[in-house]
């Protein structure tokens, strides 16, 4: 099984969340997770929900702060093997081109 998921981590904080955010990625190394971060969070696969969930836990953990928010959006799909990358392709593919506005 895979396990797709979005997870956005931060502190709710005036001025730059960067270091904090950085502290929650870090903390995804010590899990059997790929990642990959972009400007609205960071996209994690596992082989399991169990992996997938200690590791957002961890992520969640690692941030300092007296307020944390974190949002956690798993696709669970049960019936075959996905990946992240399978998701974008077929949104390629739908569209007959790359999906940004960046062409290059």
């Amino acid at each position: 099984m895979t396990v797709v998921a979005l997870l956005s981590v931060a502190p709710v904080i005036e001025g730059s969340m960067a270091e904090e955010v950085a502290r929650a990625v870090d903390a995804l190394e010590e899990y059997d997770v790929g990642y990959e971060t972009n400007p609205m969070g960071t996209v994690i696969e596992a082989d399991s929900i169990d992996e997938l969930f200690a590791a957002a836990q961890a992520a969640h953990e690692a941030v300092d702060g007296d307020r944390v928010s974190t949002v956690l959006k798993i696709d669970d799909k049960r019936d075959r093997e996905t990946a992240a990358s399978e998701k974008v392709e077929a949104v390629e593919e739908a569209l007959g081109r790359f999906p940004s506005s960046d062409r290059e």
